[in-house]
């Protein structure tokens, strides 16, 4: 299985890869710099060689032709001062006419003249030139070979022959080890620094947000007020801290959605003790008034018993209203309780509500007087909640009501 790399690793691993590829760059262009600079600084010195040469010795006989008599001394003593340089005679289109290469060295026969005559321009340099030894080219120097004013051909020598070649081939290989090999170190340095700034710079905000978010994962709501609590951040300069203010804007809508749900659960408590309340008064009078039945079904005449068994038959419808309320709950569990508004005498609904507190109100010898101006305008209101009102204001003024005191 692959191991997962933290965000400081996968960083700092980054880091340090872009550095070895900038390293290579570098090394890249400063030994390529080195070696244009080298060359330039050679063909400047060397130059005029070929000019030099020629002012000394003839290389062409009175007919306008090579004098191999005098070429072969000459490759000779110029081979052994300097051997990294090697002399060949062109035509004027740039066909070898002479050289001192040994048998099987030359792999080209002719040569670009182009670059011959950029040289002779007096263009900028380096200037390279068609290396009949090899497929590359390299520099040189270069004069024509004229007799009469008339262009015979060219002396053409290429100062960094093969001997010289095989030398900085080694200082090449040698140089470029040396410069992997302190790049590489430097690349270590930097990325070990780089590491330890990207483990400050970036994981330390990573890491408090993860702290922040911590309890999240246990579904604590302390928790959750906790981070809401904090205050974003007002200058936001990173990603992390824009990740960590909608972390806090988040908790602060878990939380308000919290309290929402407490307060809907704390409602939804208190109506289930009102609902319970209330099925307690008329369930209180029902048996009341049917234990009198039950009691002075003997001596109450009939139109008595038809008002008490008529009160009874209202209380009853009470309770089964009272429980089609709790039966309705689970509905409005998940919204507030909306009134149901209708226009009605609110006189008619206190004298309703007072007339089922008549034989309470007889057994605790109390008396209740309704006073009300005559005539009531109609109300628009919910019904059995205005009832409910009332109700329990005439149960705790009975309740509370010492027996034989007045009550109106």
């Amino acid at each position: 299985m692959m191991r997962r790399f933290s965000l400081s690793q996968r960083l700092t691993l980054l880091f340090i890869l872009l550095l070895m590829l900038c390293a290579t760059v570098a090394c890249a262009v400063q030994l390529y710099s080195s070696m244009q600079y080298g060359n330039a600084m050679v063909q400047r010195l060397s130059g005029g060689l070929a000019q030099q040469i020629v002012q000394r010795e003839p290389i062409l006989d009175a007919q306008g032709r090579v004098d191999r008599s005098v070429l072969k001394p000459l490759f000779d003593r110029l081979m052994t001062f300097n051997p990294s340089v090697e002399l060949y005679v062109v035509s004027s289109d740039g066909e070898l006419l002479a050289d001192a290469a040994p048998p099987g060295h030359i792999q080209r026969q002719k040569i670009d003249i182009s670059p011959l005559q950029t040289f002779l321009s007096g263009a900028a340099m380096p200037v390279y030139g068609d290396d009949p030894r090899s497929q590359s080219q390299k520099v040189f120097s270069v004069t024509p070979l004229r007799q009469d004013g008339e262009l015979k051909g060219y002396l053409y020598i290429i100062l960094q022959g093969e001997e010289s070649n095989a030398l900085a081939e080694m200082a090449w290989h040698k140089a470029l080890w040396s410069t992997v090999l302190w790049s590489l170190l430097w690349v270590a340095l930097f990325g070990l620094l780089a590491g330890l700034l990207i483990w400050y710079w970036v994981t330390r905000p990573v890491k408090r947000l993860t702290m922040d978010v911590a309890g999240l994962e246990q579904d604590s709501i302390t928790a959750i007020k906790q981070l809401a609590a904090q205050q974003p951040e007002t200058t936001v300069s990173d990603e992390v801290a824009v990740l960590r203010n909608t972390f806090i804007e988040l908790a602060r809508k878990i939380a308000g959605q919290w309290d929402q749900l407490a307060d809907s659960d704390r409602q939804r408590r208190e109506f289930i003790a009102n609902i319970s309340h209330d099925l307690r008064t008329p369930l209180t009078s029902l048996l009341g008034y049917l234990e009198t039945l039950s009691l002075k079904s003997a001596t109450l005449t009939p139109q008595e018993t038809q008002q008490y068994l008529a009160t009874a038959l209202r209380q009853g419808h009470k309770v089964r209203h009272l429980s089609q309320q709790l039966f309705e709950l689970a509905r409005l569990e998940h919204g507030s309780i909306k009134p149901q508004l209708e226009r009605f005498a609110i006189g008619e609904l206190i004298q309703d509500v007072a007339q089922k507190f008549d034989l309470t109100i007889e057994t605790r010898q109390l008396h209740l007087q309704v006073d009300m101006p005559h005539p009531l305008p109609l109300i628009n209101a919910d019904v059995s909640m205005i009832e409910r009102v009332v109700t329990n204001l005439l149960d705790n003024a009975v309740r509370h009501s010492p027996q034989g005191a007045l009550s109106g």
